[in-house]
């Protein structure tokens, strides 16, 4: 399958080279040329989690891996469950967090990984030498701990992940930028979306982007997306086997890139029987007014508790309107909600009282569905990640401790290696030179 620049379109290539490039010409995102069809959902939802996806993902990359080579490469990304809780009769959580950095990005970010390393082993064959590259991405959370361990000790891959100083919590900070070695990390003095902004001008920087071997390990990466479709598979297939009748599938997204949100749409148009999406924002509420008025009209950042969701002006949503307009999926598919400060502290402690503790992204969707289903609808709201990860502001809004997985135990000691850099395309194309 060839993925087309949804800017240029004349620029069409490979899974394979879609991954190494990162992003098309004029800051294009690639976008299958074709949406595979699969016509025995049934028989995929009764399958274990790794098999299931690899026949998921086979119709995109089957040019460039075999089926040893992508079952090889799931095998090893998928290394962890992903774990549908209910809430109520009708209400549940799908709980993302099980892998290495305890975030949903662990999905992408290990996919990417290992479909790159093996995409470099072959370059080297060819070419006789290894090429090196550099991962250049922009974080508001989670993932950059994702990208950083599953890049981690990789040859020939130099990883520099950015992040708004002070707009993360601690234990998230701790994740990624105490590992070293081939992880560099830079503590921007700025927003999510100046972040985001340098690594699109990165990328606008012909002689740079060659030089040092450019691309991005953000949700802009096609792999990642296509990663991210297999949970949404595996929701429904957790509730098929809990529920004789299905009935209407709701699923409300915490969103701050979007990334999420299109994949769930790339499993819909595949033929996963979800009725519909709540995009659930926090007070960034670009896309919910858009869907209101028509107008796109990004606002300065405003910093909130669920950080990771910070973002004015999503890189995906180019992505998702190109489904809605061009008939990929229904265009009435797509809700969207913002939700407040306090709304999203009760809802906290609302889940707490129904016995689930919650952190504040997962708040903001389940708020949303609250808001946004109808009687026989069934709700599943994402867990992004664990409630540990921002452990400050869970036991304040609740006033009782949590405890603190192995994997945030072990780093939560170490100190923090990064670079503090101004908001300037200047100083980071210095850096990345030097």
């Amino acid at each position: 399958m060839k993925f087309y620049n949804l800017k240029e379109n004349d620029e069409q290539v490979s899974f394979a080279q879609a991954v190494k490039q990162g992003l098309g010409k004029n800051q294009g995102l690639f976008f299958p040329k074709t949406m595979p069809a699969l016509d025995n959902i049934d028989e995929l939802l009764a399958m274990p989690l790794v098999e299931r996806s690899v026949k998921i993902l086979t119709p995109f990359v089957e040019e460039d891996l075999n089926e040893q080579e992508l079952t090889e490469i799931v095998t090893d990304a998928f290394n962890f469950p992903a774990v549908l809780q209910p809430i109520s009769n009708d209400r549940a959580i799908l709980e993302l967090f099980h892998g290495p950095t305890l975030a949903f990005k662990d999905f992408g970010a290990r996919f990417m990984a290992k479909c790159l390393q093996a995409f470099v082993a072959k370059d080297a064959k060819v070419t006789g030498q290894k090429r090196p590259l550099t991962i250049l991405t922009a974080t508001s959370g989670d993932t950059g701990a994702a990208v950083a361990h599953a890049f981690h000790g990789i040859d020939n891959i130099r990883v520099v992940i950015m992040y708004p100083k002070g707009k993360i919590s601690l234990l998230q900070e701790k994740m990624f930028t105490t590992l070293g070695d081939n992880i560099e990390t830079l503590m921007v003095d700025g927003d999510f979306d100046d972040c985001q902004a340098l690594v699109k001008k990165s990328f606008d920087d012909n002689e740079l982007a060659t030089t040092i071997g450019l691309n991005s390990a953000n949700s802009i990466n096609i792999s990642r997306l296509l990663a991210q479709i297999c949970y949404y598979f595996e929701a429904v297939a957790q509730l098929s086997r809990a529920k004789k009748d299905l009935g209407d599938i709701v699923f409300s997204i915490p969103s701050g890139n979007f990334g999420n949100l299109t994949a769930g749409l790339f499993a819909k148009a595949m033929g996963l029987p979800i009725k519909r999406f709540i995009a659930a924002t926090n007070l960034n509420d670009t896309v919910p007014r858009y869907l209101e008025t028509g107008e796109w009209s990004p606002n300065t950042t405003v910093a909130t508790i669920s950080n990771a969701m910070d973002v004015s002006n999503p890189n995906n949503w180019p992505r998702v309107e190109h489904m809605l307009k061009s008939g990929i999926v229904e265009s009435d598919c797509v809700s969207s909600v913002s939700i407040d400060e306090e709304q999203t502290q009760s809802t906290v402690i609302g889940l707490s009282k129904l016995g689930y503790i919650s952190e504040p992204h997962a708040a903001v969707a389940y708020k949303a569905l609250q808001y946004n289903t109808v009687d026989g609808e069934i709700g599943v709201f994402l867990g992004t990640a664990h409630p540990a990860k921002f452990k400050d502001v869970v036991e304040s809004i609740l006033g009782q401790p949590l405890g603190l997985p192995k994997e945030l135990a072990d780093c939560a000691g170490e100190p923090i290696l990064s670079k503090e850099m101004a908001a300037s395309f200047a100083d980071l194309r210095a850096y990345l030179l030097a």
